[in-house]
């Protein structure tokens, strides 16, 4: 089952390595990650509206890091990638306007 990150579209254009590791990696220890029917409400509650985004496709066998299930908002399930996303678990990049 492939998983989600949100990223501002300016960040991942700069992006200069093959390893992606968002601030919130060092802040909480994991990358926010969602299944694909959580990301329209993530990116309603945490994105503001016209923000410029890039929805990271993941494909968590290719992940050089280790990937839980865990509770979050409201009680409910996302994964959360604990360490940093390797560009070749990135299947797919959709850009969205939030």
């Amino acid at each position: 089952m492939l998983i989600y990150h949100i990223v501002e579209k300016e960040v991942w254009d700069a992006l200069e390595s093959e390893l992606y590791s968002p601030i919130g990696l060092e802040r909480e220890g994991f990358i926010h990650c969602s299944f694909k029917e959580q990301l329209s409400g993530v990116i309603e509650r945490y994105y503001a509206r016209g923000s410029e985004l890039a929805v990271l496709e993941i494909d968590p066998q290719y992940l050089m890091s280790r990937v839980v299930n865990e509770p979050s908002t409201n009680e409910e399930i996302y994964p959360h990638i604990y360490g940093q996303i390797n560009l070749s678990a990135v299947v797919a990049v959709e850009y969205r306007i939030a």
